[in-house]
């Protein structure tokens, strides 16, 4: 009653419902947005934005609640029309007009009916709003829903919410939902009359006016409202009412209506109500001659006997026949052509042509046999009623007894006008005995090929094995798995290892050229009391040999000879990150610097979640991070934890006396996980933005260790003092700062995975703002 009080007192006093939402006038005529960058204009509290977002291989213009791990938009422009590709302009021209700009065309986003629009604003409801030069709304997506209902928004009678085509695709779907102006509420599927046959879920109100609105109120409370009274509530309502919560009313792809409660604290979401728990309730799910059944509470398609999916993974197409039917112009009697299959226990929509009473199921079929137009028939209590496909709106129920019988090709029909019949058949079982000696034929060669091969394949097995024996090593193929090298090889390549490339806490990296292909290549020689036995050495290169992602330097081979240990690796031309950050000639931009973040990024991802075992590098640092000639970031070294005895893993990856790279849990002798790397990665995450070293003592005492100064920065507002004078995109910048704060909390719980940090990079969600890295453990 309170809800509905406040409603009528809105109602009375309009100027004050007008001026609770007009405050806001913070988008300009002249403002753009870009899918790639600048994407979205933000409500004043940042619970909503508008703008653009991903969408079947392109973008799409939305609004969306912002701080959910997967984008969730409540409302979407121009649901008929194909994405747009990334070169794409949302732009509030000058002139007055909302429109999407691909290169030359212009693509008008809201329909005002020639009205100018003077500036606009992103309401914290969630409602978008186009104001004239009078501040009088002209145009809001409360008054245009497609398919979400959000809370203090109504839709009134001949409105409408349409499905999106899938939970990925927000395109129109087929399913809608429809304020009747009888005042019923009722869901059809598409392209259907508004007419009781068609509806699958209906609050059986009708007759009670021509002013009915469906409404959501601020606990979940969905309710119907008529004019001036509260006709039903369908659901109870009480939820919580929190500023960080967002209720929504949805028509969802499967054509069911659910109420979601959106966290934005826990950054997750769940449902609080459904118009139905049976999956298989929506009418057309699964498309013409498909029928729907439940499976442990799940909705699965199904085909007719005889058909198959049109498109497989795609219900809603429907199915379509997988043999050539007859026509009814064949001279003869087809029947023996064809067959009846049965589907017990479905229903159908009753498509009936002709009825036959008093029958039994084999008089049913052999009535449908022998009448050409008939496809299909239903039979029940004796019943038979004959159907011309399409069939649709079929769903199995064990309740109901309807057999459904389908006609179905058994053999192949003959060709119409042939003069003589049996002259035919003659060829055709000439035909049929070419076809069986050529078949015989083929096949006594194919086994013969296949046993001379085998042959040969297995010498060729025996023969590699003797091999492998001999060396005590796995020699596979380069482009497979790793090479075993031989001590000489590698000798020779590296002109007795003369050109050092490097050193570092494992060994040194030589620079080679293989003799048989003059391919250059990277060889690390592992200093000798790092090393362990044979087998597990060889285990762990075969591990590291598996990996390959476009962002690690790949492992080449091996060589393995007594206490010798040494490594093969890609040559990387543009050498390592250090080299090129940390010199001001060579500098990256901030874009190549942003790019290269991502690319950092993605192969920690791989090593931690993609490949078959879990790989912690343990020592991410610019200096393990090359370059390759086009400047696409790769990790080294991401194996060599593996490849060392546990003793020797932390002390060579220990940095005393500062923070360095090292995670603070090997200071505390805790277990060390994937998060380890995550700090690791946080703090070159820093460098790239501020191009200079993680510790630099000639710097001011302020201004040496990097994180501390970049948190002091950040808490204080003055983030400029990071980048001095270099041009960069602000968003983009704040946005780097903060998730590296978040990589760099002292708490490894507290730090994010890499799967999120790459999510964050490339702006698909919206970063919390991080607490100061060591406040976790000041609180405790």
């Amino acid at each position: 009653m309170a809800a509905l009080l406040w409603l009528l007192i809105l109602s009375a006093f309009p100027g004050v419902a007008l001026a609770q939402q007009e405050r806001q006038f913070n988008i300009t005529l002249g403002s753009s947005l870009t899918p790639t960058t600048n994407s979205s204009w933000f409500s004043p509290s940042r619970r909503f934005a508008f703008g653009f977002y991903e969408q079947n291989n392109g973008y799409a213009v939305g609004i969306l609640i912002v701080g959910m791990p997967k984008k969730t938009a409540v409302w979407t422009a121009n649901r008929n029309s194909p994405a747009v590709p990334s070169n794409a302009v949302l732009l509030l021209t000058n002139d007055g007009r909302l429109i999407v700009q691909v290169g030359g065309q212009e693509i008008s986003v809201v329909n005002l009916s020639g009205q100018v629009i003077a500036s606009a604003s992103m309401l914290d409801t969630g409602n978008f709003v186009l104001y004239d030069s009078d501040h009088n709304i002209i145009w809001q997506s409360f008054d245009n829903p497609t398919n979400t209902l959000l809370q203090g928004q109504h839709i009134s009678a001949k409105q409408e919410l349409f499905s999106s085509a899938s939970e990925a695709e927000d395109s129109l779907g087929i399913f809608r939902l429809k304020m009747q102006d009888d005042g019923n509420l009722v869901q059809y599927p598409v392209n259907t009359p508004d007419s009781s046959p068609y509806s699958y879920y209906s609050t059986g109100t009708d007759g009670v006016g021509n002013n009915v609105t469906l409404n959501l109120d601020d606990d979940g409370l969905l309710y119907l409202l008529n004019s001036t009274k509260s006709l039903r509530n369908l659901t109870q309502g009480g939820n919580r009412r929190e500023r960080t919560i967002i209720y929504m009313l949805k028509i969802d792809a499967d054509g069911i209506l659910r109420i979601y409660s959106h966290s934005l604290n826990q950054q997750n979401s769940s449902v609080i109500w459904s118009s139905t728990d049976d999956r298989c309730t929506p009418k057309g799910l699964c498309g013409l001659n498909g029928f729907c059944t439940n499976i442990d509470d799940q909705a699965k398609c199904l085909c007719l006997p005889g058909f198959d999916f049109v498109m497989p993974g795609n219900w809603s197409a429907g199915c379509e026949r997988n043999f050539t039917a007859e026509t009814c112009q064949l001279k003869e009697n087809t029947s023996k052509y064809y067959a009846m299959r049965t589907v017990e226990n479905a229903g159908w929509e009753d498509s009936t042509y002709v009825v036959l009473a008093g029958t039994t199921k084999e008089d049913c079929e052999q009535a449908c046999l022998q009448d050409c137009n008939c496809e299909a028939a239903l039979f029940k209590d004796r019943e038979c009623r004959k159907q011309r496909l399409p069939l649709r709106y079929g769903r199995r129920e064990l309740s109901n007894s309807n057999l459904v019988l389908v006609k179905v090709g058994t053999n192949s029909i003959p060709n119409e006008g042939v003069p003589n019949q049996m002259i035919e058949e003659t060829k055709g079982k000439k035909l049929r005995i070419e076809i069986l000696i050529a078949g015989i034929t083929l096949a006594v060669f194919a086994l013969l090929v296949l046993g001379i091969s085998g042959f040969l394949i297995h010498r060729n097995y025996v023969w590699t094995y003797r091999k492998i024996q001999d060396s005590r090593s796995v020699q596979l193929c380069e482009d497979v798995a790793p090479r075993a090298f031989s001590y000489a090889e590698l000798e020779l390549a590296t002109s007795a290892f003369r050109e050092a490339l490097g050193r570092g806490a494992f060994g040194t990296v030589f620079k080679g050229i293989l003799a048989e292909n003059q391919k250059v290549i990277a060889v690390k020689r592992l200093d000798k009391e790092l090393v362990e036995g044979e087998t597990e050495f060889q285990t762990e290169i075969k591990i590291i040999g598996r990996t390959h992602h476009r962002n690690l330097v790949r492992l080449l081979g091996y060589c393995l000879e007594g206490s010798r240990r040494l490594l093969v690796y890609e040559y990387m031309t543009n050498g390592s990150l250090a080299d090129i950050l940390f010199t001001t000639e060579k500098q990256p931009t901030w874009e190549e610097r942003c790019g290269m973040a991502r690319d950092i990024a993605r192969g920690l991802l791989y090593l931690h979640d993609e490949c078959d075992t879990q790989i912690i590098h343990c020592d991410i640092k610019p200096q393990n991070i090359l370059m390759d000639d086009q400047y696409c970031a790769k990790i080294s070294d991401f194996g060599m934890a593996k490849l060392l005895k546990k003793d020797q893993t932390r002390t060579y990856t220990g940095i005393r006396g500062t923070r360095g790279y090292v995670a603070p849990e090997w200071h505390r002798k805790l277990p060390v996980t994937v998060k380890a790397d995550v700090y690791s990665f946080g703090v070159v995450l820093l460098e790239l933005i501020c191009r200079r070293k993680c510790v630099d003592s000639s710097l001011d005492e302020n201004e040496s260790i990097l994180e501390y100064w970049v948190y002091d920065c950040f808490d204080a507002g003055e983030l400029d003092k990071l980048v001095k004078d270099e041009d960069v995109d602000r968003r983009q910048f704040e946005r780097m700062v903060k998730i590296s704060i978040w990589c760099i909390q002292d708490e490894p719980s507290l730090r994010p995975s890499m799967k999120k940090v790459l999510l964050m990079l490339e702006g698909t969600v919206e970063i919390p703002v991080p607490p100061s890295p060591t406040s976790f453990l000041s609180a405790i």
